[in-house]
């Protein structure tokens, strides 16, 4: 089975990321997208959900899927993009950090803990994905 955690590290905002201080991400008509949703509930339980969870319980959601072992089993019976390419740490300059156990909680850019985080050498330090090619 495939996972998208991450364990003792620290995603940084996108070298192209178009903004320096961190948005939370506009809601756009009645359907949340999946930035809103992911920045909804890492923001509102940090440190409560791993990866996996955030990546196959909003999945679930849009898809009107049971969020139970055999659906989750199914969905990362292959390959699912990691947090590296969320809207938040892309688009929106949050930076997202997994503890230890992989729980995960976002840091806007330019605060305090996220320059904390940024520098902490105890972590593994990654970037977000670029939204476009260099």
């Amino acid at each position: 089975m495939h996972t998208t955690n991450y364990f003792n590290t620290f995603i940084e905002i996108a070298e192209d990321c178009p903004i320096s201080a961190a948005e939370v991400p506009p809601q756009k008509g009645e359907a949340k997208s999946v930035a809103n949703l992911q920045f909804e509930l890492i923001e509102q339980h940090p440190y409560q959900y791993t990866s996996d969870d955030v990546i196959f319980g909003i999945h679930a959601l849009r898809n009107g899927l049971p969020n139970n072992e055999a659906e989750r089993a199914a969905f990362f019976s292959k390959g699912q993009a990691c947090l590296r390419s969320s809207p938040l740490g892309k688009r929106y300059a949050w930076g997202i950090h997994h503890d230890a156990e992989g729980k995960v909680a976002i840091y806007p850019a330019g605060s305090e803990e996220y320059q904390r985080l940024a520098a902490d050498p105890n972590l593994k330090h990654t970037k977000a994905m670029r939204s476009k090619r260099a």
